[in-house]
């Protein structure tokens, strides 16, 4: 039937959806502020989505970005690779489905990449202030 995933792509874009869904609980429970999903399928092949959101100083930084590990690690996605933790200015993590960028606020306004991914595309409901 034309519309309807092979069930192999159906299951990986349940399991990224599942994952998101476990991403924006575990940075909503660290009080990340600004959190904003980016649906990238089909314009790159990084992953799925991508997570934007900011705290509020280098130590919330990088203490968003533990608590998200050890959410991951704990659901068995331990996987994730992570890049700028020692800094806490951005830490990004990649999950292989979903790319999340955590930043200072000054950092985030800096580079502006919610605005370089196509702002149409911020998944409805996911803009959290």
């Amino acid at each position: 039937m034309p519309g309807i995933l092979p069930q192999s792509l159906e299951r990986g874009a349940d399991a990224a959806a599942r994952a998101l869904e476990l991403v924006l609980a575990s940075l909503e429970d660290s009080k990340a502020e600004d959190i904003v999903s980016i649906n990238i399928v089909g314009k790159s092949a990084l992953g799925d989505y991508m997570v934007v959101v900011s705290g509020r100083s280098t130590r919330h930084v990088m203490a968003i970005a533990d608590h998200l590990m050890k959410d991951l690690k704990d659901e068995g996605l331990g996987t994730a690779r992570v890049e700028g933790l020692e800094t806490g200015d951005w830490v990004l993590i990649d999950t292989g489905d979903i790319i999340i960028h955590v930043f200072r606020p000054e950092v985030r306004e800096f580079y502006n990449i919610e605005k370089m991914w196509a702002a149409p595309d911020i998944e409805e409901g996911t803009l959290l202030h």
